[in-house]
């Protein structure tokens, strides 16, 4: 008598864990647990990998302390863009189904190392992280619940510039917000701007560059115009490592470059200053 007998049905599929990361810059394989444990910091480069606005809440706050503002704070269709493709509405909707998110940045209050803390994290999954009037009002708002309860506020710049299809109305949130961060200076109440890859146009131009202190992740692309743009414009070759964090560090444009790995640590010996 056989041992097996063939079946008719077949076997119910095998559910394979993707237990690989292959790092973005130098395609290294890494063990997706010892990527995890590493802050999606590639052992083997350095490379910091693109987090999302989640990813960064879990990283640098005290677990379950988060507490979201202004959830229904989204995006406004002024000019009823269209590209002749797609709508601006229907684009944005689908980039508010994807990810999860109104805007292109959340913002709240939570607990860094027992610290309270108001922060704004900018998300490049959600139109580029671009800033658009509800991003704008967001960042706003958070800084004047910062100025009430004197705490002090942290954002994460992740962006591409403001958002092309508000027009203007994306444009003057760069007065909004550094109007918001002038209050937190005139009440003295302290703010905190981390650059991550990439900050880029009008978030450069603005809020990710007035801080008391600005921070910036290493490689972490920053700049205003792209590359090739200021290249054909003063008809020069840029260094290698133009618009890198440690470039702006070597020229005076950042105060400090802070490996993510440290970088919650780093935060809280800051803020613990604030308080003596």
């Amino acid at each position: 008598m056989g041992w097996f007998k063939k079946t008719s049905t077949p076997p119910p599929p095998i559910e394979k864990e993707d237990l690989w990361k292959v790092c973005s810059s130098c395609s290294a394989h890494i063990f997706k647990e010892e990527w995890d444990k590493n802050l999606k910091v590639c052992p083997q480069c350095g490379y910091h990998e693109r987090l999302t606005c989640w990813d960064r809440v879990n990283m640098m706050l005290d677990p379950k302390s988060f507490s979201e503002f202004d959830k229904d704070v989204s995006f406004t269709d002024h000019l009823g863009f269209s590209d002749g493709k797609e709508k601006y509405a229907e684009k944005a909707a689908a980039a508010k189904d994807k990810t999860g998110l109104g805007e292109s940045v959340i913002t709240g209050k939570g607990k860094l190392k027992d610290i309270p803390v108001i922060v704004a994290i900018m998300d490049f999954r959600f139109f580029g992280g671009s800033l658009a009037s509800g991003t704008g009002e967001k960042i706003l708002r958070a800084a004047m619940y910062a100025v009430k309860h004197r705490m002090p506020y942290i954002i994460f710049s992740a962006s591409g510039g403001a958002r092309m299809q508000e027009g203007t109305v994306s444009l003057m949130q760069m007065a909004k917000t550094c109007a918001g961060i002038f209050q937190l200076n005139k009440e003295k109440v302290p703010y905190i701007s981390v650059l991550t890859d990439p900050t880029t146009g009008g978030v450069s131009a603005s809020y990710a560059m007035v801080g008391d202190l600005n921070i910036a992740e290493p490689g972490a692309l920053i700049g205003f115009a792209g590359r090739r743009v200021i290249e054909e414009t003063i008809k020069q070759k840029l260094p290698d490592d133009f618009q890198k964090a440690e470039y702006l560090l070597a020229h005076g444009f950042v105060d400090s470059i802070v490996d993510r790995r440290e970088l919650r640590e780093f935060l809280a010996k800051v803020l613990q200053y604030w308080q003596k």
